[in-house]
């Protein structure tokens, strides 16, 4: 797992070649227990790694359309899994929680429910005001910038540009780790303020 800007948040990816991006697993290291956000397949390499660093109790998935390798992590460890409440009817895998918005899993990680996306209520998470991670509906193709998903995917673009504008709001966050392509780690406030302008 790679280091990230903070010493307690790792990272690690696959790649996908049909998107010409990398899909990215977030892990945030803490006292109390460690967090995944839309874990990707660990290789045994990251699996160690992840290990020495104490495991994980919890993992995050913000739409159904990110479980990735989360069932797989649960088998192996007592993980459990929170997932959107917007999707609870139908997601395809158990969750022991249920995150919605303005709920913290735990102290420093508020859950925002987006709307208008190509999933119902999908997460973004707030991590102690400075570091935003995103699942579907912001992604970076190109390094230093955001962008949202095509239209042809968003079920409502008017509210998911409203979601995309809530979220250039919190004028604090320094860092935005996107599900999909590259994470900006300077200057996040300003990169979202930048993607709003261009909707």
């Amino acid at each position: 797992m790679k280091s990230l800007h903070r010493p307690d948040l790792y990272s690690w990816s696959s790649f996908n070649p049909a998107r010409n991006i990398d899909f990215n697993g977030i892990a945030w290291i803490r006292p109390d227990g460690n967090i995944l956000i839309d874990p990707v397949a660990l290789s045994n390499h990251d699996w160690n790694h992840l290990q020495s660093l104490g495991g994980v109790v919890w993992i995050v998935l913000t739409n159904s359309d990110h479980v990735r390798s989360a069932k797989e992590i649960v088998d192996q460890t007592y993980a459990k899994i929170a997932g959107p409440a917007g999707e609870k009817e139908n997601f395809p895998i158990h969750c022991d929680r249920w995150l919605s918005d303005n709920d913290e899993l735990v102290p420093g990680l508020k859950a925002i429910e987006l709307q208008g996306s190509k999933t119902p209520g999908e997460l973004a998470l707030l991590l102690e005001e400075t570091t935003l991670i995103t699942g579907d509906l912001i992604r970076a193709h190109k390094a230093g910038s955001l962008t949202v998903l095509p239209d042809d995917k968003l079920v409502n673009r008017e509210e998911a540009v409203a979601s995309v504008r809530r979220l250039a709001e919190f004028t604090q966050v320094e860092a935005v780790l996107v599900g999909d392509g590259w994470p900006v780690f300077r200057d996040g406030s300003d990169r979202l303020k930048e993607l709003v302008a261009t909707l």
